[in-house]
């Protein structure tokens, strides 16, 4: 006997967890699902930070993958879109070999407290665009790939708006508490 929890931010994600589970378990020939999304980084130092993206994809029940990848290596994929840490020029060379979008995630890695790897990815060339996000927010990159993926998705898309409408939710709470028990309260419940 077995015991399994789904969780998420909204019944609606839930719901899609399992349907997902049901499908899987109701089809005779268990064929890998093709990830939509690749999570890639230069190093497994980098996997902390991108494991957020991951966590993001795995809740809205994107199938993705998460991998390691040399600079030197070319990534090639069934892809609906990359997201990407910066290592030296690694952004620019998988946006442009690839027709696919790519979110690029600074990390902030140097002296320079990740300024360095943001403007390297804000600062492509003319024809090598890549999207962008604050300095170590894979979270934000999850969430944008989510939405990419949702202009061709519906349910993706409704899932979305549904996390969006928890997540205001869960911001009013906040906001209600602060007001009814005072700052001092909030701080030290």
């Amino acid at each position: 006997m077995g015991h399994i929890t789904f969780a998420g931010p909204s019944m609606g994600i839930v719901e899609a967890q399992l349907k997902s589970m049901l499908k899987e378990e109701g089809s005779e020939s268990r064929t890998a699902v093709t990830p939509r999304v690749g999570i890639i980084m230069g190093s497994d130092s980098d996997l902390p930070i991108m494991k957020d993206a991951a966590r993001i994809l795995t809740m809205f029940g994107v199938p993705h993958e998460v991998r390691i990848v040399s600079a030197h290596e070319y990534y090639a994929c069934q892809l609906s879109l990359a997201l990407i840490k910066y290592q030296f020029d690694f952004t620019g060379m998988v946006a442009s070999l690839t027709p696919l979008p790519v979110i690029g995630v600074p990390v902030r890695a140097s002296a320079l407290d990740g300024m360095d790897s943001l403007l390297s990815i804000v600062q492509m060339p003319r024809g090598v665009p890549v999207a962008t996000v604050a300095i170590n927010n894979a979270t934000n990159a999850g969430l944008l790939a989510v939405r990419m993926l949702g202009v061709g998705d519906a349910d993706l898309l409704a899932r979305m708006s549904q996390y969006q409408e928890d997540t205001r939710d869960d911001v009013m709470k906040k906001a209600e508490k602060l007001q009814t028990d005072g700052w001092e309260t909030y701080l030290n419940p």
